[in-house]
């Protein structure tokens, strides 16, 4: 674990989405000895998430026994110590076997709220879907709550409003493959309590993330305002028909050394977030603009089930 301060007294956090990071968020805390629910909207959602944190729980597994003969194998998110015995290893493996097990599923608002310390949400990158679950959340939380967002793009700001307790909300923003990129970015809003926004900085290392902690709001954060362009640019080449993906792929790690090409990255964001951050510039509407191209390129992959790496089938298969 990394160096810790006063010890915090958050026990129950719940993770609201089980998508992409939403799956990732529940087990790398279970992990690290949280206990952990995820609110789904649905049974649907539900029996979606399950394999989800099936394949997670089996990447963990896999990369810890990797870890036994090759260095390089070594994840940051697992220990603050790259140097572990074989008997730590195992000791770590079934620490994901108990995370695993530990989770606890649901679509109630009354059982998820109930005592939780923090409630992160994870859901679709949607003003309208976010807004409603907040108001409904406000209903059945106690006043200790603190909420973070995980948006990939949208201000604490907007939002705050709705949480009925904006002095204790914030964003959380994590990287993809939190085990191995252990990013937590820390951003307040102008109304934001420090010591809400110091607990979460103080959660972050004790799932073993680096916080990083922004001194104002910005759209994207840090990552995203590079990251976003990037794969804005990418996606724009292909859908006006400069090259196909793979070769703009090829392109960006020949030219630059890079193990993943945008659209490798696409696949591992998760092609309806993409859709969804596309879907807030104006004229992604017009089908004859770029953008247009790009969402309608990005919908018809998803219309056919094809969302990126947890789906199996993206830009690429897996």
């Amino acid at each position: 674990m990394y160096p810790r301060g006063v010890k915090m007294n958050m026990k129950k956090i719940v993770v609201a989405g089980g998508g992409v990071l939403g799956s990732q968020i529940a087990l790398q805390s279970a992990f690290c000895g949280f206990d952990v629910t995820i609110w789904l909207r649905s049974e649907g959602s539900i029996e979606r998430a399950q394999p989800k944190l099936l394949r997670l729980k089996e990447i963990y597994l896999n990369t810890l026994e990797a870890m036994k003969t090759n260095p390089a194998a070594y994840c940051r998110g697992f220990s603050c110590e790259n140097e572990l015995s074989a008997d730590k290893i195992n000791e770590l493996k079934q620490k994901v076997e108990d995370a695993y097990d530990s989770i606890t599923l649901t679509t109630s608002y009354e059982e998820a709220g109930n005592d939780a310390d923090l409630i992160i949400e994870a859901i679709a990158e949607d003003p309208k879907q976010k807004i409603a679950f907040y108001q409904e959340l406000a209903k059945h939380i106690p006043e200790k709550t603190i909420i973070a967002t995980n948006s990939s793009t949208m201000l604490p700001s907007a939002f705050a409003q709705y949480t009925g307790r904006p002095e204790k909300y914030l964003a959380l923003h994590f990287a993809n493959e939190i085990w191995r990129n252990n990013t937590a970015e820390i951003m307040g809003h102008p109304d934001t309590g420090q010591e809400y926004y110091d607990a979460v900085c103080e959660f972050a290392e004790n799932i073993n993330m680096i916080p990083l902690k922004l001194k104002k709001e910005q759209p994207g954060y840090i990552l995203n305002s590079m990251l976003v362009p990037f794969l804005s640019a990418a996606e724009a080449l292909y859908a006006d028909g400069v090259a196909d993906f793979e070769t703009i792929d090829k392109t960006w790690m020949l030219a630059t050394g890079a193990p993943l090409g945008p659209f490798r990255i696409l696949d591992v964001v998760g092609l309806t977030t993409a859709y969804n951050i596309g879907m807030m510039n104006p004229k992604a509407s017009d089908p004859d603009t770029i953008e247009g191209k790009v969402a309608a390129m990005l919908k018809e992959k998803i219309d056919a089930g094809k969302t990126g790496i947890n789906s199996g089938e993206g830009f690429y298969k897996y």
